[in-house]
């Protein structure tokens, strides 16, 4: 079998979409064996995929710095890799695969369209429309390697074990709904108060919420829900990456922010409602599989700010996610569980 050495190390999402990929990939060429490189704490995103076996980067530990980076091409090197497909294009990715490249390995690396983001986050004369998918831009890669790849785009609803612990969430006839309220940056937060407000209307009808994603204070927040609405269960801090990714497989639908939640709902084949703010779908990285229409969002000339959702994005002096009510939430979960 032909070996290609896969790298993307962060962030979560964007290696949540190499999975999607990959999934695809394995399908369209059997005869191809996957190296994948990235954290340890995402190898659960690719431990369903046959031919995938994954490979630790520890940045921050023996493969820190430069004597660190070639260190771990000499462990790469013994597993006999044919070619280099690298998906990060950041520099640790570069240095890997400048090694490669020494001993004839032909590297590919992605292009991720800096300029056309560019001319679509600018504060003035931005240039609004549709960029390539992410996913697309993956593709992108293999394909220059040589090997053709066709992406469907199509959500494939798995049904994963269900841990134990979640089996009390469902009950038959009630359909279960994911919420992924939290993001890295602010900008990118559904309101509290907003949240509060869409888990009020639903109190006392046939739905649970299952909060899912974030650290301590996130943790917190879920903790105060559960107390306060008794539809409410957090799923924080009680399972693993790959019990999460389970659990989602059962849901009916998800809702997340511009963030991994949408993503990890895909990799599973879960439908993915999202609300956007200082980001916008254009930049590409609405979920694998999802909907453009499933996208909650109120157009303004002022978005996007950015591509991460690192920076804010005033809308006539209201934050850009601040445009999405809570009403708007409430009827397009009406319409897609038909409550």
């Amino acid at each position: 079998m032909k070996r290609i050495l896969v790298t993307r190390f962060s962030a979560m999402g964007d290696v949540a979409m190499v999975a999607s990929v990959l999934q695809e990939f394995v399908q369209q060429h059997p005869e191809v064996q996957i190296i994948m490189l990235s954290r340890k704490f995402f190898a659960p995103f690719f431990a369903e995929i046959p031919q995938v076996r994954f490979h630790a980067i520890e940045p921050d530990g023996k493969h820190k710095g430069f004597a660190g980076m070639f260190k771990l091409f000499q462990e790469l090197k013994t597993q006999q890799i044919d070619a280099v497909a690298n998906l990060h294009d950041n520099i640790r990715s570069n240095i890997l695969s400048f090694y490669f490249k020494c001993i004839g390995i032909p590297v590919r690396k992605i292009d991720k369209g800096r300029a056309e983001k560019k001319a679509l986050t600018r504060p003035k004369n931005k240039i609004k429309k549709q960029l390539k998918l992410t996913t697309e831009r993956y593709a992108d890669v293999f394909r220059s390697l040589g090997f053709p790849l066709s992406l469907s785009h199509q959500l494939k609803k798995q049904e994963r074990p269900l841990p134990a612990a979640a089996r009390a969430f469902f009950q038959e006839g009630i359909p279960v709904l994911g919420i992924a309220p939290f993001a890295q940056h602010p900008y990118k937060v559904f309101a509290k108060a907003r949240m509060e407000a869409v888990f009020a209307y639903f109190q006392g009808q046939p739905i649970r919420f299952i909060i899912f994603g974030g650290g301590a204070s996130e943790k917190a927040i879920a903790e105060s829900w559960e107390q306060q609405f008794p539809q409410v269960s957090s799923s924080i801090g009680k399972f693993n990456l790959t019990e999460e990714l389970q659990l989602i497989s059962h849901l009916n639908l998800m809702l997340s922010m511009d963030s991994s939640g949408m993503h990890m709902a895909s990799l599973v084949g879960t439908r993915s409602l999202s609300i956007w703010g200082a980001t916008h779908p254009y930049a590409g990285f609405l979920g694998y599989g999802q909907q453009d229409s499933d996208c909650i969002q109120v157009e303004h000339p002022a978005r996007p700010s950015s591509v991460y959702g690192n920076k804010p994005c005033l809308c006539d002096g209201v934050e850009a996610i601040d445009l999405v009510t809570a009403e708007q939430v409430i009827e397009k979960i009406k319409i897609s569980l038909i409550v």
